[in-house]
């Protein structure tokens, strides 16, 4: 899969930030030689992304597997019933995922 510009600019923007570069392949789901084609202009720009249009920092595996319980423990407690509880999960969950670890 090709990245389009605004995948190259977030790539660069990653790299900028210091994001370990497999980090920033796992993001987009593309090998590490997309992203160093990224970096040296092969999508059509070399400009990095502003710093709010970048992911959270840190590998997207791991934070995936914590959103995931965040997530599991919100639709338990919407199928009890408890609107609150699910919220505050998914609250905890997202400000979690996005803590630059």
């Amino acid at each position: 899969m090709a990245m389009t510009i605004n995948d190259a600019k977030i790539a660069i923007g990653m790299i900028a930030r210091g994001d370990k570069q497999h980090d920033v392949a796992a993001w987009f789901g593309e090998n590490q030689a997309r992203i160093v084609e990224a970096t040296n202009g092969s999508f059509g720009t070399k400009e990095a992304a502003p710093a709010d249009q970048l992911p959270p920092k840190g590998p997207p595996g791991v934070k995936g597997r914590y959103l995931h319980a965040y997530v599991e423990k919100a639709i338990k407690a919407l199928e009890a019933g408890d609107n609150k509880t699910a919220l505050e999960q998914l609250q905890a969950g997202v400000a979690r995922y996005n803590r630059a670890e």
